[in-house]
């Protein structure tokens, strides 16, 4: 059966730093098919920019600064094609999910973005339970869509109708436990400032529920309810190391507020 040739052109693209044993295994799954490729680094001390160059002469190193959503910004600014696809260097696209694009690409049915599902993978294992399975939104229309948000935390701000494609990324954060700790050290930094910026000093009624009693809440949902037992082994430590990051965050929150 002959393809139906495209009538739209997709760009990849990614925010890196300090991907250079990562980038090949993602790169790698989008040369060839996607238009074009663009990446922002955030100054990597690592070959990462070496490496991108490998695949696409669109690089650049810009600070983010912890800016996330100046950084997409950034990106869709830089990008010629009607479409983007915006992956990190920890996703994989699919031989399924380059099919379904490649659909879109003939006929978008009107609308101006798509959400699609994660696979998570965790400690080398794909996560099907535990609750850590959501929609994602990161094809878009480059001029029908911008990222607004603070911090860490990106949202997508879209003119027009979204659809949904029945299609998975699959997705590995985090090689290691120690890999986890410290990129949960780095957010939950972020996102404490960003909270006591943005609302103030908490009661310490609140720090307390959401230090205290919360993770314990949060591990029984994530282990129990959202059935992360299933995963074995995997699942325990995710629910724990989960409920750890929300204490993590709201410790944080108390030791900022507490600051001059």
């Amino acid at each position: 059966m002959t393809a139906v040739p495209r009538r739209g052109t997709l760009a990849v693209v990614m925010m890196t730093k300090n991907e250079e044993a990562r980038l090949p295994a993602c790169l790698d799954r989008v040369r060839g098919w996607a238009d074009e490729v663009v990446i922002i680094d955030d100054l990597s001390v690592d070959r990462t920019v070496e490496v991108a160059r490998r695949y696409t002469q669109k690089v650049f190193a810009i600070a983010s600064e912890d800016d996330h959503y100046a950084q997409w910004n950034r990106g869709i600014e830089r990008a010629d094609s009607d479409w983007i696809l915006h992956i990190d260097a920890d996703e994989w696209v699919t031989p399924e999910l380059k099919r379904a694009i490649d659909g879109i690409l003939v006929d978008d049915g009107g609308h101006s973005a798509f959400d699609l599902m994660r696979l998570n993978h965790f400690l080398g294992r794909p996560m099907r339970h535990g609750g850590w399975r959501h929609r994602h939104r990161i094809l878009f229309r480059r001029s029908r869509a911008r990222c607004v948000g603070k911090g860490i935390h990106v949202r997508l701000q879209v003119d027009g109708t979204v659809g949904f494609l029945d299609a998975d990324i699959e997705h590995y954060p985090f090689a290691s436990i120690e890999q986890f700790i410290a990129r949960q050290n780095h957010y939950t930094s972020v996102e404490a400032r960003v909270m006591v910026e943005e609302q103030g000093r908490p009661p310490m009624r609140r720090v307390w529920f959401q230090a205290g009693w919360r993770p314990l809440k949060l591990f029984w949902k994530f282990y129990a309810k959202k059935e992360a037992r299933r995963d074995g082994w995997v699942g325990f430590a995710f629910s724990w190391l989960f409920a750890f990051a929300h204490f993590l965050h709201w410790a944080k929150v108390w030791e900022a507020s507490r600051q001059p």
